[in-house]
């Protein structure tokens, strides 16, 4: 019943960070802090995902899926870092 709790609480303080960094994806000044915040709304809704599956007690379910959106985030930084630098794929 504690762990459920301290999981819930875990799971609202990350939505809090992602809607933070929202607010820094939109508004950032400069286009690193706008890749920065997708680097961290990628890692916090892969922690969220894990968290998610140890509440619906299938975790195995939902790391396969967090580790599948793990990779595609990955791929799709380093296209955009690509694409910024300008240099050829």
């Amino acid at each position: 019943m504690i762990m459920t709790i301290i999981m819930y609480a875990l799971m609202l303080m990350l939505l809090f960070i992602i809607g933070l960094m929202l607010q820094r994806l939109f508004n950032g000044p400069t286009i690193f802090d706008r890749m920065n915040a997708l680097g961290v709304i990628g890692a916090d809704t892969i922690m969220l995902l894990v968290l998610f599956g140890f509440i619906d007690k299938r975790p195995d379910m939902y790391v396969d899926i967090a580790i599948s959106y793990a990779i595609l985030g990955f791929i799709g930084s380093l296209i955009v870092a690509k694409f910024i630098g300008g240099k050829k794929i």
